[in-house]
């Protein structure tokens, strides 16, 4: 069952990664995009779903399981999926879903590749390679992606391309992001940010 999830996982950030990548660069037109937009977050929605059911296999309808839940990563990503889904396209919002979605599919496609030969597609292969070299960095710029995302939640609502929640929603997600057990980024540039706002 692990595997099967685990697959299925792998199929839904693949196509993360396709719809992100046509909604960022709209080679089937602008009014396809914003539908490639609505999709990448649907896929997101869904992969993250699915992990949760990985790390909380065992449903309970209590508050104790809701708290539970809110520490994991994968509850995150599906509670910021909900946020964007019906919002105005913003290219801001969907590189954190597209960079997961990549990097997570890499570490996966290393495997299956792994399994099949060691010394299979050479040049996936270092592909691959070059993009786990480069995690750290993904990963702060998508740190900083999502705190920057704030203040633009605010400017979509005065330019009438947001609602008047989302801001409050997102906030929420930023918070449970700081407090992240599993990816300290947020929490290690929003430290960073607060350094640079205060000196001289």
């Amino acid at each position: 069952m692990a595997n099967k999830l685990d697959t299925a996982m792998w199929i839904s950030r693949l196509f993360t990664v396709y719809c992100s990548a046509l909604f960022v660069l709209p080679l089937l037109g602008l009014h396809e995009a914003a539908s490639f937009y609505q999709r990448a977050l649907l896929a997101n929605a869904l992969t993250s779903a699915l992990r949760l059911h990985q790390r909380l296999p065992h449903f309970q309808l209590s508050r104790a399981f809701l708290a539970q839940a809110l520490l994991e990563d994968s509850c995150h990503y599906l509670l910021y999926s909900l946020i964007f889904v019906n919002s105005y396209p913003v290219t801001m919002s969907i590189f954190p879903v597209l960079l997961f979605s990549l990097l997570h599919a890499a570490t996966y496609t290393k495997k299956v590749l792994d399994a099949r030969s060691s010394n299979s597609l050479p040049f996936l292969r270092n592909l691959l390679e070059k993009l786990n070299a480069n995690q750290q960095n993904i990963l702060k710029f998508i740190a900083c992606n999502e705190i920057f995302l704030m203040p633009a939640t605010v400017f979509m609502l005065f330019s009438g391309q947001g609602s008047l929640l989302q801001p409050f929603i997102y906030y929420r997600f930023l918070t449970l992001r700081y407090s992240s057990r599993r990816n300290p980024y947020c929490r290690f540039q929003c430290l960073s940010t607060e350094r640079f706002m205060q000196s001289p």
